[in-house]
């Protein structure tokens, strides 16, 4: 019996139907577990796993699941649909309600071939667009009425209605371990979530940029092939054209990485493919990145994770990644920087006054973006628990990983999804399993960042099995393009927008603050537009998608 879907189970007090996305990491101890309570299996497949785990657990399923998965599950015995996301929302579950009908889909996309259900964005869809976007309030989506299921959540739908429910969060607690007994615990769970995720029945491999996560990820990967008497490992990079002669250091992005991607395969037992990319197809396929997300999105960030996954799917059809790694260990420049600390805001997303002069200034009059960033903000640091153990340092660094876990590192899995999916190819996080999440949520920020490092301790953790170069190695985030010419490409697409008075943009934003971005390369909008990497050239991009976005999707903005 294969996964064919839906998937139904017919027994003399119901049926039970399934539709599911995802990956179940502990299939084997469920299937053990199931078969002691008298279930027989008719294939080898996780569907056929997890939907007699329904069956047999009802709605505390969710409670002994390890996975990635977005499922929904129709009991006849009690009329109802009972549908899950797993712990930090890796797969994703749109919804909507009409006509006291439920109707969900894993796209946004699929919701609107539904009869009657429409396109509209309302002022919260302006306010998450431009003031949140890329990123997405947790349970909301950009258009009025069609929302998401929360990460660790689970709905039950039945004739009164809706019921949504929360099945797991990170608990703060005091962290009773001394240095040595957490690096082994963070080993045990490392090693477990890596190799339980390398079960696969198609060709796998590792994504490998030479940084510090990724390596981890790889060489136990590696290590587990050699030991199982496997072919080497697949570990595959990219690369642009022209970008070693092109790059310029910077505070976010201080090296390249195509030494230590040599320096790791040199000690490893891996057979290495390096993807590379030109500047014209990075431009080029920014509407397919958006079509991925049924929103503007990441720009070239988006696109080229896009084209990698395209190419890596000609004989991959699963990757492991290091994804994740610094929105767990503290990795990112804001948990360091007093200005990030001290913006109150998103430490990301602090160019907030140029969001605002974005906008047509007639649509500005009447959404103002900081007020709605400020009730975000708020609202989400409000779900903190901070101990009174706690010491200063980590009662702040708690909330600044809360904020990273649930916003961030949220659009950072989106992207990951969407630009794999869009290519049939699937992405795993072993970093984002959520015992090793919930383990490292609690150790003292003192500890997690040893030697005031960025992720010090899980580079103290590293030592023992990667080179020093590697451990020692700054933070290098995904890699982007440093060819002029790519600049040039979408400085010429935008403009080529902006002339043109019928493009649905110069309705919604300010045509003349647009202008000045290109008459500067840029330089006008002085921040990030987001994270670390969106300035001049990704700002474009974005722009240029934003019109993709209104040309394609047309929705009916009512403010």
């Amino acid at each position: 019996m294969d996964g064919k879907q839906p998937m139904i189970e017919k027994y003399s007090y119901g049926d039970f139907v399934i539709c599911y996305n995802g990956q179940i990491y502990n299939t084997k101890e469920l299937r053990k577990i199931l078969e002691e309570n008298g279930f027989s299996f008719r294939g080898h497949c996780d569907t056929e796993v997890l939907l007699k785990s329904y069956i047999h657990f009802g709605n505390d399923v969710v409670n002994h699941l390890n996975g990635i998965f977005a499922f929904a599950i129709w009991n006849s015995k009690k009329q109802e649909l009972f549908m899950s996301r797993d712990h930090f929302g890796v797969k994703p579950l749109f919804y909507t309600l009409k006509d006291n009908t439920l109707i969900f889909s894993s796209e946004i996309k699929a919701l609107f071939e539904y009869p009657g259900i429409e396109k509209e964005i309302d002022s919260q869809g302006i306010a998450e667009l431009f003031g949140i976007g890329p990123s997405h309030t947790p349970g909301t989506t950009i258009f009025k009425n069609i929302f998401e299921l929360k990460p660790a959540h689970f709905g039950i739908f039945n004739s009164s209605g809706l019921h949504l429910e929360r099945y797991w969060k990170l608990t703060s607690k005091e962290h009773p371990d001394n240095l040595k007994q957490t690096c082994e615990k963070l080993k045990f769970l490392l090693n477990d979530a890596i190799t339980r995720q390398l079960v696969s029945d198609v060709p796998i491999c590792t994504f490998l940029s030479g940084g510090l996560d990724s390596s981890i990820i790889t060489k136990f990967a590696a290590d587990y092939c050699k030991d199982k008497g496997l072919p080497p490992l697949d570990t595959y990079s990219i690369d642009y054209v022209d970008n070693d002669k092109n790059f310029v250091k910077s505070d976010f992005q201080p090296n390249s990485d195509n030494y230590y991607i040599d320096l790791m395969n040199k000690n490893l037992y891996t057979n290495h493919h390096k993807i590379v990319i030109d500047t014209p197809e990075l431009a080029s396929y920014l509407e397919d990145a958006m079509i991925a997300r049924d929103m503007p999105g990441m720009a070239d960030i988006d696109s080229s994770l896009l084209l990698f996954c395209k190419n890596v799917k000609k004989e991959m059809t699963v990757s492991l990644t290091g994804e994740c790694a610094d929105e767990i260990f503290g990795g990112y420049p804001w948990f360091f920087r007093e200005d990030a600390l001290n913006s109150n805001t998103f430490p990301w997303s602090i160019a907030i006054t140029e969001r605002q002069e974005l906008l047509n200034p007639a649509i500005g009059k009447k959404i103002n973006l900081k007020d709605y960033i400020d009730f975000r903000y708020h609202e989400s640091l409000s779900e903190v628990d901070i101990l009174d153990i706690d010491s200063k340092e980590t009662a702040e660094k708690r909330k600044i990983s809360h904020l990273t876990l649930n916003w961030f590192m949220q659009t950072l899995l989106d992207r990951s999804d969407r630009m794999a999916m869009y290519n049939g190819f699937e992405l795993r996080v072993p970093f984002c399993d959520y015992r090793l999440a919930q383990y490292v949520w609690n150790i003292p920020w003192e500890l997690k960042a040893l030697n005031g490092r960025e992720k010090g301790l899980l580079r103290y953790v590293s030592r023992d099995f990667l080179p020093s170069e590697i451990v020692d190695r700054k933070k290098s985030p995904y890699p982007k393009t440093h060819n002029p010419t790519y600049l040039v490409k979408v400085k010429d697409m935008l403009t080529e927008i902006i002339q043109d008075k019928n493009a649905p943009i110069n309705d919604l934003l300010n045509r003349e603050f647009i202008l000045n971005i290109l008459n500067t390369d840029g330089k006008a909008f002085t921040r990030p537009w987001f994270g670390q990497l969106m300035t001049g050239p990704q700002l474009m991009a974005y722009l240029c998608q934003v019109n993709m976005w209104l040309e394609r999707y047309q929705p009916k903005i009512e403010i």
